[in-house]
């Protein structure tokens, strides 16, 4: 499960991972996880490939990119299935939104691999004229988590590729075959052998290995705040540089004057994508009193209506956790809250029936926790949606505010004033007004505060996958440089 130098192979470790469908609990693939020697070999195809690449102009790595695009687009009914084989995400989100956005960030990136350049040459100094020239980094070692394997996988590669660095990929252990695949169809599209490297294994081996190379010079990753402060820790031995993208606890915050029917259906929608796991998934509703009670009323009768069953029957819209753990995390913090004196609106356990072979969880929506209880605080990653009452604007604002962390928010108004107010104080990395989740290949995607920093997606993100390099060109042809006389004593 590993693809490094062009060539798929299986890692070097003794242990067998096990790729599980959670829709079933049943093993789909095993393959021998990938160990220091593996990270070892990628690294070296990933820096041998590192010289030609970064010297490929722009035309050539734009056009191996759209080929590789197009190879995608007529695998992605597979890429599709196989995305929701090993998440359990329903097919409909792998088909509508996983696997069309990740093509479309392919050929973003194609385009803007030729739109990369520094600042014009100019005179800052007499003497001289200065420019500015923007360069890949060198060889990039990324992680990526579970929730969407495929779409983060993208997230990773394009714009470290896309501006001449070559990369090792680690995918989250359990959810490693669209990576492998994409990584498969680079190479038979003609991107050229190492510059695109995947090692499947855990994060204590594979992970760790990766972070530590001497010859990867940033790490990228997105997952847990908590896994986060050890990539840090990991990179300043470099020191290399960090970008991170990490927990989010969006607040999704009605105004008195919204649309209530597009609140509530937003609220659902936004709630329980990817079946809330999502680190911009609305997770805690404030709602000002005069809306508060029909919003509630709303949001549990749509969810009520959810169906939940096989991800891979399009019929289905809410497919399992992406695993036992998972599950029994999610039952925990919703059992926690009502025992605090959360009220379980409607769903809150795991359905049985068929449905108790897999990982699956009920929608959920609980009312009158205590704010500064866990179930509003920290990140649950389940489809579970926290409701409080607000009494004004401030209190709201200042309610959406009230978290470590920032990557996303949204508000819900029609008056044009209260948007202004929500997109200029909201402390989000993306803040949606009348809306909550869409995202496009043009805009950032990244965190404030302890949401991580650093942006993916769009032309932002090439600030972080270059480094800038000033060049000072004399232009004088005079030997004695009138600054010399502050070194030495001129003849």
């Amino acid at each position: 499960m590993q693809v490094i130098g062009g060539v798929r192979r299986d890692g070097s470790g003794p242990d067998l991972v096990d790729v599980v469908n959670p829709a079933t609990s049943a093993v789909v693939e095993q393959y021998p996880g990938a160990v220091a020697a593996d990270v070892e070999a990628a690294v070296s195809a990933a820096k041998a490939a590192y010289g030609p690449w970064s010297r490929a102009t722009p035309g050539e790595r734009a056009a191996a990119l759209f080929a590789w695009a197009d190879l995608l687009e007529t695998r992605a009914e597979q890429l599709a299935q196989r995305e929701t084989l090993q998440t359990g995400k329903p097919i409909r989100l792998a088909t509508g939104f996983d696997v069309p956005g990740s093509i479309d960030n392919v050929r973003f990136f194609a385009g803007a691999a030729r739109q990369l350049a520094g600042q014009a040459t100019g005179e800052y100094s007499a003497d001289h004229t200065s420019s500015i020239r923007r360069e890949p980094i060198g060889v990039v070692g990324s992680i990526a988590p579970w929730n969407y394997p495929l779409q983060m996988a993208m997230w990773k590669i394009l714009p470290a590729i896309a501006a001449g660095n070559t990369i090792v990929l680690k995918p989250a252990e359990n959810t490693p075959l669209t990576s492998v695949d994409i990584a498969v169809a680079a190479t038979e599209a003609g991107v050229p052998d190492g510059v695109i490297n995947v090692v499947s294994g855990v994060g204590a081996v594979a992970g760790e290995a990766l972070m530590a190379h001497p010859d990867v010079r940033m790490v990228s990753f997105t997952g847990s705040t908590a896994v986060g402060r050890r990539v840090m820790e990991v990179a300043a031995g470099g020191p290399k540089r960090v970008h991170l993208e990490l927990g989010g606890k969006a607040p999704f915050v009605v105004f008195d004057d919204a649309d209530l029917e597009a609140a509530v259906h937003g609220a659902v929608a936004g709630s329980l994508i990817n079946t809330g796991q999502d680190c911009t998934a609305a997770t805690r509703a404030y709602v000002q009193r005069p809306l508060y009670d029909a919003f509630v009323e709303g949001v549990c009768e749509l969810m009520a209506a959810v169906r939940l069953g096989d991800p891979m029957d399009p019929d289905t819209d809410l497919g399992p956790l992406i695993s036992r753990r998972q599950q029994e995390r999610v039952a925990g913090f919703v059992a926690r809250a009502q025992a605090a004196g959360g009220r379980v609106r409607v769903g809150g356990g795991m359905p049985g029936g068929a449905l108790a072979a897999g990982a699956y969880f009920e929608p959920t929506v609980i009312t009158d926790a205590d704010r500064r209880s866990e179930i509003v605080c920290d990140e649950v990653f389940g489809p579970v949606l926290v409701v409080l009452p607000v009494d004004s604007d401030d209190e709201a604002i200042a309610e959406a505010n009230d978290s470590p962390y920032g990557l996303a928010a949204s508000a819900w108004t029609t008056s044009h004033l209260r948007a202004q107010r929500a997109m200029r104080e909201i402390q989000a990395g993306c803040v949606w007004v009348n809306d909550h989740i869409p995202i496009i290949s043009e805009m950032p995607h990244g965190g404030f505060k302890s949401s991580g920093f650093g942006k993916d997606m769009s032309t932002y993100s090439f600030e972080e996958y270059t480094q800038v390099k000033h060049v000072m060109t004399d232009i004088t042809g005079v030997a004695h440089k009138g600054w010399h006389r502050t070194i030495f004593t001129l003849p």
